[in-house]
C-alpha cells in the first residue's frame, strides 16, 4: 500500500523569470476569432507529475536544474512557433480582446515542495494541487511552474488563458514544447518535427453576405451581459478513474452510442437523482448538460488545404450545444433513453453549419461578447454542469527527456454556477478513464455514495499498479 495521502505541506518559491522567444519578431496584432470571443476571461491549468527521473538513470548529470534549463531552453525555442503564448491580450478601441505578439514572454516558475509524489491526495485536488502546483498567471497568456519533490519526482504545470487556446491548441503546444526538450534530437529549430500551429483567422471569417443564424443558437448561446451573479457556494474539484469494464456496463445499455455519450448520460441521471433528494417544494426543476464540440473536422469544407490548416489551427475552435428535461423524467427514463437524448443535440451541431452559423451570430452581437447560455445557468432553476472530452490528453507524449508522465490531469475550476467534467484516458493505458469533476458538495456526496462502484477516488495505489 502507499503512503496515506495527506495536505499539509509547503511549497517554496525559489526562482521566478520570464522566458521569451529565442528569436526577435517584429511587434504585431493579432485578432481573435469569432470563436475566441465567445470565452469569458478563464484560465485553465494542466500538470504533469514524473517519478524521480534520477532513481532509474546513468546520466549523473540530470539534476533538478538541468531539467529546469531543458524545459526553460526548449521553451525558448517552441515560442518561435507558438509566439502567440509570449504575449498579452489588450483591449482593441471596440474593447473587445486583442493579441499584442511582442514577446514580453511567459512567467516561469521555479518551487521546491516538501512532500513526494506518492503521498500527494490526486482525489482532491482543491487540496493538493490548487495554489501549490498549477501557477496563477498574473500577465500574458501563459504561465509555468516547475517544482522539485521530497522524492526526487517533478511536477510540470502551466496554466492558460482560455481565450487564446483551447484543450485541442494546449496539446499541440504541449507536445512541441516536449519534442523539443528531447535529448535524442538535434538541438536547434529546424530539426523539429512537430506540426507547425496556424493562426490564419480567416478560416474562421463571418460569412458576406451573412447567413441564415438557426433559432437554436440564440437558445445556446447568451449576451454576456446576461450573466447571473456568482454563485454562493464554491463547487469542488475531485478525480475519479472508472474502469473500462463499468464504462462498457454503461455503452452496452445503449450499444449504437459512443462511450462518452453513454458517459454524459450516466452522470446526467446521477445529477438529476441528486437535485430529486433536494425537494423542490413542487417546484420544475430541470437539469441541463451541455458538451463541448471541437469544430475543426467540420470546417474543412472538403477542401484538403483548408482541412490540413484547420487540424493545426490554434484558437478556440468550440460549441457547448446542451439538454434540458425536468429532473423526475432524467431519474425516472432508462440509461439507454438518456444516451439517445444526448445523441440528438449532439447530431445537430456536428456540421459546417452550425459553427458557420455561430461565427455569424458572434458576429451579428458585436462589440457585446456573447458566452454559452449553460454557462449562465442560475443553480435555483435547477443543476447544470458542462462534459469535455479530454481523450487526446497527450500525457503519453509529454516526455520532456527523464520519462513517461506517472499522472496528469487538467484542472479547470471555471466558476459560475455550472459544472465542468473531464474524462481523459487513464494513464495505465487498460481503457479505464480519470475524470477530473467540478461539482457542487451536494453532488459529488450523491455521486459517491450511489455511484461509488463507478466512480473510484483516485489514488497512488491506482496509478502505481
Amino acid at each position: 500500500m502507499g503512503a496515506a495521502n495527506i495536505g499539509d505541506f509547503s511549497v517554496t518559491v525559489i526562482n521566478e523569470e520570464v522566458v521569451a522567444a529565442l528569436l526577435p519578431m517584429q511587434e504585431h496584432w493579432l485578432p481573435l476569432s469569432n470563436l475566441d470571443l465567445l470565452l469569458p476571461a478563464l484560465d485553465a491549468g494542466v500538470f504533469f507529475c514524473y517519478k524521480n527521473p534520477m532513481a532509474n538513470s546513468t546520466n549523473n548529470k540530470l539534476t533538478f536544474g538541468s531539467m529546469v534549463g531543458t524545459l526553460k531552453k526548449a521553451l525558448a525555442q517552441t515560442l518561435i512557433s507558438y509566439y502567440v503564448l509570449a504575449g498579452e491580450v489588450v483591449l482593441n478601441n471596440m474593447g473587445e480582446p486583442e493579441m499584442l505578439c511582442n514577446n514580453r514572454g511567459v512567467d516561469f516558475v521555479e518551487a521546491v515542495a516538501d512532500v513526494e509524489l506518492k503521498c500527494l491526495n490526486f482525489y482532491n485536488p482543491d487540496d493538493s494541487i490548487e495554489g501549490k502546483f498549477v501557477p496563477k498567471k498574473n500577465n500574458g497568456v501563459l504561465a509555468v511552474q516547475v517544482t522539485s519533490l521530497k522524492c526526487g519526482g517533478i511536477i510540470v504545470a502551466c496554466t492558460f488563458d482560455h481565450r487564446i487556446a483551447d484543450a485541442y491548441s494546449a496539446n499541440m503546444f504541449l507536445v512541441s514544447w516536449a519534442e523539443m526538450a528531447q535529448p535524442t534530437k538535434p538541438n536547434n529549430i529546424a530539426a523539429a518535427t512537430f506540426s507547425r500551429p496556424c493562426f490564419r483567422r480567416s478560416l474562421l471569417s463571418p460569412r458576406r453576405p451573412a447567413g441564415s443564424i438557426h433559432p437554436s443558437l440564440h437558445h445556446m448561446y447568451s449576451r454576456i451581459s446576461e450573466l447571473p451573479p456568482p454563485p454562493a457556494t464554491t463547487p469542488l474539484s475531485r478525480i475519479y478513474y472508472v474502469t473500462a469494464e463499468q464504462l462498457h456496463r454503461m455503452q452496452s445499455l445503449a450499444a449504437t452510442r459512443s462511450k462518452l455519450e453513454c458517459f454524459s448520460a450516466f452522470l446526467w441521471k446521477m445529477v438529476a437523482r441528486a437535485a430529486s433528494r433536494d425537494g423542490n417544494n413542487g417546484k420544475r426543476v430541470v437539469a441541463k448538460m451541455g458538451i463541448v464540440v471541437d469544430g475543426r473536422k467540420r470546417l474543412g469544407n472538403g477542401d484538403k488545404k483548408n482541412e490540413a490548416m484547420m487540424e493545426c489551427y490554434f484558437g478556440n475552435v468550440l460549441s457547448i450545444p446542451f439538454g434540458e428535461k425536468p429532473v423526475q423524467e432524467l431519474v425516472e427514463k432508462p440509461l439507454g433513453f438518456l444516451a439517445e437524448a444526448v445523441h440528438k443535440f449532439l447530431a445537430a451541431t456536428a456540421t459546417e453549419e452550425h459553427f458557420l452559423g455561430l461565427i455569424d451570430w458572434v458576429e451579428a452581437h458585436r462589440p457585446v461578447p456573447g458566452v454559452a447560455t449553460i454557462y449562465c445557468s442560475n443553480a435555483d432553476e435547477g443543476p447544470a454542469f458542462v462534459v469535455s472530452s479530454g481523450q487526446r490528453f497527450p500525457e503519453d507524449k509529454v516526455d520532456f527527456g527523464w520519462g513517461k508522465v506517472v499522472f496528469g490531469s487538467y484542472h479547470f475550476p471555471w466558476g459560475g454556477e455550472a459544472g465542468y467534467v473531464m474524462p481523459m484516458p487513464s494513464p495505465l493505458g487498460n481503457g479505464d478513464w480519470v475524470v477530473y469533476m467540478h461539482l457542487a458538495k451536494r453532488q459529488l456526496e450523491f455521486i459517491e455514495c450511489e455511484a461509488a462502484h463507478v466512480f473510484r477516488p483516485l489514488s497512488w495505489d491506482y496509478l502505481n499498479q
